[in-house]
């Protein structure tokens, strides 16, 4: 297969479909999966085991995206969740940096938990200060689409010695980045790893587990899965024991597209992004940039609408998403709808 000509027909998506920024669309073979998974269900052919391989193989395909292993994955529903239990990591008094245009999945937990101050996305490497424990911000806001410069935050925080959390649920699966320097990587799988709503998944550091309190301990977070009943609670030694019980169904569709997405390796799904999203910022009249979400202010989104092309409006600006089952084609449509 020619990964980045094909990859579009493993795919029923229809045309003028440019908003992975709020769902991504799944392949044909994480949907038939699922349709299968259903189809047990409702007939009680199976037990719940079959589903459950598909949650370690989803976790697998999540660690080698990242290149770091199973042993430091740690599954959920969502990435507030994640969040939250990573937040049980701050000391006594804490205080948190975050960008000011911050998703509040990624906001709301640190605000429960300890004093939050913030900075433009593009200066928060520099606002890192002395007394702080902890800096925490989306690779690509969802509002704007804008890339953290994730080298320079990690080196400051580094320097004094702060955790660096970052949610990637806009980046992962068409961004190339990796674990190095990062404490936690949280990511709701339902946008760029395609993945049914409900699985969600978040790398964790050592250092940052052995401060960490299992607030939503449970069952699934025993070794091999078998605390059933009673105490007393004996929980994974790895980021396994901070693990919600799977929504199996997601795990399902999830582990299919996340296969693909490391057939196909990111480099090249981050070239076919890059190059629809500047292909549709040059028709704007805007200069290339490093994102696959395109934001413009004043667009008519009725006018997209009305062409069939879907997209989102955020922050008063349209914001178009670009991903595998795109083509310049949908590129052309919108161009010409705006026009």
């Amino acid at each position: 297969m020619n990964a980045l000509i094909d990859a579009k027909d493993l795919f029923e998506a229809d045309p003028g479909f440019l908003n992975t920024a709020s769902y991504g669309l799944p392949p044909r073979a994480a949907s038939q999966a699922l349709d299968t998974a259903l189809a047990q269900w409702r007939r009680g052919s199976t037990d719940w085991s079959t589903w459950d391989a598909a949650t370690d193989r989803a976790r697998a395909g999540f660690a080698r995206l990242l290149d770091t292993t199973p042993d430091h994955v740690t599954i959920s529903s969502t990435g507030a969740q994640l969040v939250s239990s990573i937040a049980t990591a701050l000391p006594p008094g804490a205080r948190v940096l975050v960008p000011d245009i911050e998703f509040t999945s990624n906001l709301f937990p640190w605000a429960q938990a300890a004093t939050v101050e913030t900075a433009p996305p593009e200066r928060l490497a520099d606002a890192i200060h002395p007394g702080l424990d902890a800096v925490a911000f989306s690779l690509v806001q969802s509002a704007t689409g804008q890339v953290a410069a994730l080298t320079d935050i990690i080196t400051a925080a580094r320097a004094h010695d702060l955790l660096v959390v970052t949610d990637a649920s806009q980046a992962a699966g068409w961004l190339p980045f990796t674990t190095d320097g990062l404490d936690a990587v949280v990511c709701s799988a339902y946008k760029w790893l395609m993945a049914p709503r409900g699985a969600a998944f978040a790398y964790t550091s050592p250092r940052l587990r052995e401060r960490m309190r299992p607030l939503a301990a449970n069952w699934y977070g025993t070794p091999g899965h078998a605390g059933y009943y009673g105490l007393p609670m004996t929980l994974s030694p790895d980021a396994a024991a901070f693990d919600l019980s799977p929504a199996w169904f997601c795990y399902v569709g999830a582990a299919p597209a996340l296969d693909l997405i490391n057939e196909l390796g990111v480099p090249a799904i981050h070239a076919h992004n890059l190059a629809l999203a500047n292909r549709f910022r040059a028709g704007l009249g805007q200069p290339p940039g490093d994102s696959a979400i395109v934001t413009t202010p004043g667009a008519d989104a009725a006018k997209l609408q009305a062409a069939g092309v879907r997209a989102a409006v955020r922050a008063g600006n349209l914001r178009a998403s670009f991903h595998l089952y795109n083509t310049t084609d949908d590129v052309d449509r919108a161009l010409e709808a705006l026009a």
